[in-house]
């Protein structure tokens, strides 16, 4: 059962994973577009340049979930490398509820009034020529850290099994 969950919870992971992929390629079109029509065609567009903060902003945002399932976050490493994997795997827990749950918990749950109003204000870009809305971007910094609230369960729960299995190995 707890490995039908995590599988449940890698699967989600992916496909943050493969989004973030695709925004990738999107900002690099977009920044590539920008390039030449500024050097080539001495033009360009202040909507499109800031289109590139907003594809890195939810690169970053939901790149930070997607990490977490491959165990590419940060981490001491010159002493974690050396721990068994029942260690690693405590330690995984124990930092995921001391540190990741309870930031995440904080800029989620902070960062919303900080959107209510840019949406109740229409908060656009003060540019001529620049992004409209732009409460649907800040909309995302509460969206992505409830996402990591919810993938760092995914976190404990991986972790949790392999704990589980590492007991089981030296008790058998």
């Amino acid at each position: 059962m707890l490995q039908k969950a995590e599988y449940c919870f890698d699967k989600l992971a992916d496909w943050i994973g493969h989004a973030c992929g695709i925004l990738m390629i999107a900002m690099m079109v977009n920044v590539f577009y920008n390039v030449i029509m500024r050097y080539f065609f001495k033009t360009g567009s202040i909507g499109f340049q800031e289109l590139e903060w907003h594809f890195f902003s939810l690169i970053i945002f939901y790149g930070i979930s997607y990490a977490l399932k491959d165990d590419a976050h940060v981490c001491v490493d010159i002493f974690y490398e050396k721990f068994e994997p029942k260690t690693k795997a405590l330690v995984n827990m124990v930092g995921a509820v001391v540190f990741i749950l309870p930031i995440s918990l904080l800029i989620a749950t902070g960062s919303t009034d900080f959107v209510l109003e840019a949406y109740s204000s229409n908060e656009g870009s003060p540019d001529p020529g620049g992004l409209s809305h732009r409460w649907l971007i800040k909309a995302m910094i509460p969206l992505a850290f409830y996402l990591l609230v919810f993938m760092t369960l995914g976190f404990i729960l991986k972790n949790l099994n392999r704990y589980i299995a590492c007991s089981a190995k030296k008790g058998a």
